[in-house]
């Protein structure tokens, strides 16, 4: 029966956030309140809060998250320096005088901002403000323009380094921890953010290149939709100049993880150095501009610890309550086992992603279903994939989708929401065919990361 008050109160949460409420503090106090309910009532154990002193602390000094804050910090610092705006002058210079040149130009500049950034709403503000004008006054269809810009800035999801892949690594190897100590295995294996890292560049690089492909068909079966940039092409040296600085450095911090040299932890700490010296060699960093680079990375990293601890006071109450057994029960009876379970929850995601950002999902959903979908047999590294996906495809979604909302907020009148709508709609087909690639051929996720670690 308490059970069912966990799933009440699962409920409430959505239907608070819904109305606007600060997602960190309507998840711990919801679950503060329903605890105190429940313990006046006497269905609920008091003794389940005496573990979350040390949930919280081993959530603070958690070292994997120390990476969050440095590679918010090396965006942020590439945003702010015009690195991006003057990477997007080169690439377009570069295609734009081929038919859907500019399209493509935005695909490549957003998954490099992806790789640099990692937060999808980043992405997408700074690609709305730097090349929808330029797409638009250059005789793009409005649709097209929008739908690429809000498919590429959602690549921050996907594109190593991610911070929702540095999120859902810990939050996944804790849950596959659980996972193997429920069926009696000690000394569990963990996952690690490494291996997701590896494990997301082929689906991340195979949805570049299809969205790449669209934006060429499009261009040739709709010339008038993409045409060509009248712009001269620049020298070589001048695109050179634009282009290597920043890829040198996605390359270092990618590379060295990929190579076992570093940590990600470690490697987010060289990029947000060299991201620093970046943007000082290029002339774009004083005292004032680093100033507010710390103050951005400073609220969006106390937003993403204030959620996490949030999220740790919720699931200790949601099993209090008895909801992960309730959860397990479900599935357990669920004609179909792993097949039908993991539908299951790879639906409830997508749907949550209207309603929750990554940050809420990852933190309060994976660790409830995490656990029980990998005690059934589910390799960790492919479901981490799978849900990171799920999870893009989500944020495109009309009419909740967040890259739409971003986009809007920074669109110009002319253009229409439902030109917008319109736009991302054949990328979502996209990524829902990616997404089914991956679950017919997980070795699209798995193989890389088998092959590294041998």
């Amino acid at each position: 029966m308490t059970g069912y008050i966990a799933l009440l109160m699962f409920a409430v949460v959505c239907l608070t956030l819904m109305l606007g409420y600060p997602v960190a503090f309507t998840l711990a106090g919801t679950a503060l309140a329903f605890a105190a309910g429940g313990i006046i009532a006497g269905v609920f154990d008091p003794s389940f809060l005496s573990a979350l002193p040390g949930r919280l602390f081993g959530t603070i000094s958690n070292t994997t998250l120390i990476a969050v804050p440095l590679f918010v910090l090396m965006g942020v610092v590439l945003e702010k320096s015009k690195i991006a705006e003057e990477l997007l002058s080169s690439m377009s210079r570069v295609f734009g005088r081929t038919r859907g040149g500019l399209g493509v130009s935005v695909i490549v500049v957003g998954m490099l901002l992806a790789a640099s950034t990692g937060i999808v709403g980043a992405t997408v503000v700074t690609m709305g403000l730097l090349s929808l004008p330029s797409m638009l006054r250059g005789g793009y269809s409005p649709s097209l323009a929008a739908g690429t810009i809000c498919a590429t800035g959602t690549l921050g999801q996907i594109i190593p380094p991610s911070i929702a892949l540095v999120l859902l690594g810990d939050v996944l190897s804790n849950a596959y921890q659980q996972a193997q100590l429920n069926l009696n295995i000690f000394n569990p294996k963990t996952v690690s953010v490494g291996d997701l890292f590896v494990a997301a560049l082929i689906p991340g690089l195979l949805l570049v290149a299809l969205y790449t492909a669209y934006v060429l068909l499009y261009a040739w079966l709709k010339p008038s939709s993409a045409p060509p940039s009248d712009e001269a092409p620049l020298p070589l040296a001048q695109v050179l100049s634009g282009l290597l600085p920043p890829l040198l450095l996605i390359a270092v911090v990618l590379g060295s993880i990929l190579a076992g040299a570093a940590t990600p932890t470690e490697a987010a700490g060289v990029g947000a150095v060299g991201a620093l010296i970046l943007a000082y060699s290029k002339s774009q960093m004083n005292l004032e501009r680093l100033r507010e680079v710390a103050l951005d990375t400073m609220k969006v990293t106390s937003m993403v610890f204030m959620i996490l601890i949030g999220a740790a006071v919720f699931s200790l109450v949601f099993r209090g309550f008895g909801g992960e057994e309730l959860i397990h029960s479900f599935f357990n009876q669920l004609p179909g086992g792993v097949f039908a379970a993991t539908l299951v929850v790879m639906l409830l995601i997508f749907l949550l992603g209207f309603i929750l950002d990554f940050i809420e999902i990852t933190f309060v959903v994976v660790p409830i279903v995490g656990p029980i979908l990998l005690a059934m047999g589910l390799d960790p590294i492919w479901l981490g994939i799978m849900i990171a996906i799920n999870l893009q495809t989500s944020f495109l979604t009309p009419p909740f989708g967040f890259a739409l909302f971003y986009l809007r907020g920074v669109a110009p009148d002319s253009l229409a929401t439902s030109a917008i709508y319109r736009g991302v709609i054949p990328f979502i087909i996209i990524q829902l065919l990616v997404l089914t690639a991956l679950w017919i051929w997980p070795p699209l996720a798995t193989w890389l990361p088998a092959q590294l670690n041998h």
